[in-house]
């Protein structure tokens, strides 16, 4: 009883006090002391009583905001006001495994416009874009929109949501660098055919040895346009057609017989043995036989002009890892392809010697051309090689049922 006479004594005390030096203060005093526990259970429900992340027990409101972002398959991060994580979903954990719940955004997201447009976004009310580049361990992009939240739970203040465009971008730029490649292999074969014919329409107009001469070159530059045009027709039709599977049927030993007879002359002129071995029985697939021959012409041309240090081309038909697959595998013996250009074989223009692939009158496009074809096959391509011991690359496919004439 005397600590409540006490306090209400002190009360009393402190409410004259304030009056004395001004009234507005006695007001405000009163009212926090009348209103105090309730203004802190308010705070209490409008903040949180701790941060919040994904996994917590739920309450009616946390609970059914966590599940709702749970269920996005793409990162989503609510912070406060402060720009601190209120709440992650599992996406945005798995994508940024720096974000912890209570801690400042900007320990596990280090771009400035993104923090730029969280804090636009709390401070305006008003939605704001950022793109995010990561660099760190590999390189990603993200298109990130903000939105403040008018209806805070529990203490959030913004809801921050990220797209992964790194696919989208990766496209694009190989579409840029596509068209630019296209355009100087074209470029170069042209720009000397022209040259040539303006120095036959002037100073070699009437030099009879310089005119077969330079003849014969334009005609190569010529040809070497036209395989690239072919190339380039080729890859776009399997490109539009990737996603139809084939429905007829192949002989893999009849087409791997027919493509080595015929590049049987130009093995014989570079020195090289074609060497066919089979240890399959049933080499039936299913496929169309002229793309498939095609993708044997590729792989086996290649091995003759760039292994043909090691005098031999060796190609083996067995069966496949999977059960009902056939393989393929195409190996040379030459100079092997270093590892740090493995990755980048099957891409359009890739050369690991440029001087050597166009001496040779390739066009950068025969393995993106194999790439695609076995992908609309169902197929598989995989390429081994160990630099100085020769490359293999084998092409998996799916058999055949028994049953029926191959085409």
């Amino acid at each position: 009883m005397n600590r409540q006479v006490a306090g209400v004594a002190a009360v009393a005390a402190a409410l004259l006090i304030a009056a004395l030096a001004s009234p507005g203060h006695a007001l405000v005093l009163a009212l926090g002391l009348a209103a105090g526990p309730r203004l802190a259970r308010f705070l209490a429900r409008e903040e949180g009583a701790g941060p919040l992340r994904s996994g917590d027990p739920p309450t009616d409101e946390t609970g059914s905001v966590a599940a709702v972002i749970d269920a996005l398959n793409h990162p989503v991060l609510l912070v406060d006001r402060r720009a601190c994580v209120v709440l992650a979903n599992a996406s945005a954990l798995i994508a940024f495994p720096g974000v912890q719940a209570g801690a400042p955004l900007s320990l596990a997201i280090r771009d400035p416009g993104v923090l730029d447009a969280v804090g636009a976004a709390i401070a305006s009310g008003l939605g704001r874009q950022a793109d995010l580049i990561e660099r760190a361990p590999v390189e990603r992009a993200f298109a990130c929109a903000v939105e403040a939240l008018s209806r805070k739970p529990r203490g959030a203040a913004a809801v921050l949501s990220m797209r992964e465009t790194s696919k989208e971008l990766a496209v694009e730029s190989m579409r840029v660098d596509f068209v630019a490649n296209a355009s100087h292999e074209l470029r170069t074969p042209l720009a000397s055919i022209l040259g040539f014919i303006e120095t036959l329409q002037g100073p070699a107009r009437n030099d009879a040895p310089a005119r077969e001469k330079f003849l014969a070159v334009m005609a190569e530059q010529a040809r070497r346009m036209a395989r690239l045009v072919d190339d380039l027709l080729s890859l776009s039709r399997i490109e539009l057609r990737e996603h139809i599977a084939p429905t007829t049927r192949a002989d893999m030993g009849v087409i791997v017989d027919r493509t080595a007879l015929s590049l049987a002359e130009f093995a014989r002129e570079r020195g090289v043995e074609i060497a066919i071995e089979r240890r399959a029985a049933e080499t039936v697939v299913v496929g169309d036989g002229d793309e498939l021959t095609s993708v044997m012409d590729n792989l086996i041309e290649n091995a003759i002009k760039y292994g043909k240090a090691g005098g031999r081309v060796a190609i083996t038909l067995m069966d496949g890892a999977g059960a009902g697959e056939l393989a393929v595998e195409v190996r040379d013996f030459g100079g092997g392809v270093a590892p740090e250009h493995l990755p980048r074989l099957t891409e359009r223009f890739y050369r690991v010697d440029s001087a050597l692939s166009r001496a040779e009158g390739g066009t950068g496009l025969g393995l993106a051309l194999v790439k695609h074809t076995v992908s609309r096959h169902r197929g598989r391509l995989s390429i081994q090689s160990v630099a100085g011991e020769g490359a293999a690359f084998t092409v998996t496919l799916p058999r055949a049922a028994s049953g029926g004439a191959p085409s």
